[in-house]
């Protein structure tokens, strides 16, 4: 569209510059007519007319040093000085009569005036007659300063015009750059929500700017934790303690949310996330346990390899209970989705009071999930702070 309009305006400019041409050469008597114009100190010829058995008119922008038919030193000296110049015969003219390009054109008769606009030069009008001399009269001349204004107007109206679409199409380039990049900020901003938070929390900030802390009656925590990891670390440099934990995270990142399970916090080498939230699913403990088993196989193979290799290695436990929690969005420049209550240290308890290699679950997962997985029973376990609980272990089934 903006290609269709540019081309349009340059239509509607050609159209004027022809018509101009034509009315002069009508009332002024040439034969040839070109109009010249300056830009970066450079005289061009925009359009040149010639009445040769049918008015044709050319439109096109040459800088008239290629043009051999005008006199480049008439045009000069009516751009210096912007007083027109009449040459009746040329033939008899002192200072123009050996002038190579009047020789080249065989012009008898020349008018070279300037068109202003609110005194400044918009353009020249060079007109030429090769037939007859004392074509160009001082009368002639009158008739066309007359003419030169309405093409002055004419003129400026049709480049303020030609400069307004140039502008609103650059305006219009401009807009669609920032909304582009806008677009492209808000891409990335939504992207680090959704790093951050679940896609239905993180839209609920979008849309009303917070979160309202909201209870769940009955979710699946996990906690994750590595064995011997502190030991572990201190015969390692930070690199590469860094790059193991990142590679464990990373595959769990991939686990969980396979079961739609949203990752909370991570808390050193300890990993929790929770199953059932924001969104209630009925499937939040089965989910929890099959994505604890993927969690246990990936870190079994990472060990495996570091063992074959020679290199320090530790296992992971795991802890899952189910019940209530309330989750909600905390602080104020690097808020973070957290949850809160009994069910979250129960489960945290879980993972404390397992075995490394070992899915330990409450009872209350137990009861949800008794009848799609195998359980060893533990027996009661103390607990700090909880007395004694029923716990399993849970198996794969045979």
């Amino acid at each position: 569209m903006q290609a269709a309009a540019t081309l349009s305006e340059e239509v509607v400019f050609e159209k004027l510059l022809e018509k101009l041409l034509m009315v002069v050469i009508e009332n002024a008597g040439a034969q040839n007519a070109y109009f010249i114009r300056s830009r970066n100190n450079t005289l061009f010829v925009d359009a040149s007319s010639k009445l040769q058995n049918a008015f044709t008119c050319e439109i096109k922008s040459i800088p008239i040093k290629t043009v051999d038919e005008i006199s480049h030193a008439i045009i000069r000296k009516v751009f210096h000085t912007g007083e027109a110049i009449i040459i009746e015969d040329v033939s008899q003219d002192v200072m123009f009569n050996l002038d190579p390009q009047l020789k080249i054109s065989k012009a008898k008769s020349v008018l070279c005036m300037p068109i202003l606009s609110k005194g400044q030069l918009s353009g020249i009008l060079y007109l030429d007659n090769d037939a007859s001399s004392h074509v160009f009269t001082f009368a002639r001349l009158e008739l066309l300063k007359l003419l030169s204004g309405q093409m002055a107007v004419s003129l400026e109206n049709a480049q303020l015009y030609q400069n307004l679409e140039q502008k609103v199409d650059e305006r219009t380039a401009t807009i669609a750059q920032q909304n582009a990049a806008l677009e492209k900020e808000k891409h990335k901003t939504d992207s680090l929500l959704l790093n951050i938070l679940p896609e239905e929390i993180a839209n609920e900030l979008k849309e009303i700017g917070y979160s309202k802390p909201k209870k769940h009656d009955e979710v699946t925590i996990m906690f994750t934790d590595f064995e011997g990891f502190t030991s572990m670390s201190e015969k390692l440099s930070p690199e590469e303690v860094v790059e193991i934990v990142d590679h464990h995270y990373k595959a769990f990142d991939k686990i969980v949310a396979k079961y739609n399970i949203e990752k909370i916090k991570t808390i050193g080498d300890a990993y929790m996330c929770v199953s059932g939230l924001p969104r209630y699913k009925p499937e939040h403990a089965s989910n929890c346990i099959l994505a604890a088993f993927e969690i246990l196989e990936f870190v079994n193979k990472y060990n495996l390899q570091r063992q074959e290799h020679g290199l320090p290695f530790c296992e992971v436990r795991i802890g899952i209970h189910t019940g209530p929690v309330v989750a909600g969005v905390v602080g104020l420049h690097k808020f973070a989705y957290d949850i809160w209550g009994d069910s979250v240290n129960t489960a945290s308890r879980m993972e404390s009071s397992g075995a490394p290699g070992k899915i330990n679950v409450s009872v209350a997962t137990y009861e949800k999930t008794r009848d799609l997985f195998h359980f060893e029973y533990r027996g009661k376990i103390t607990m700090k702070h909880k007395g004694e609980l029923d716990m399993y272990f849970v198996t794969p089934n045979q």
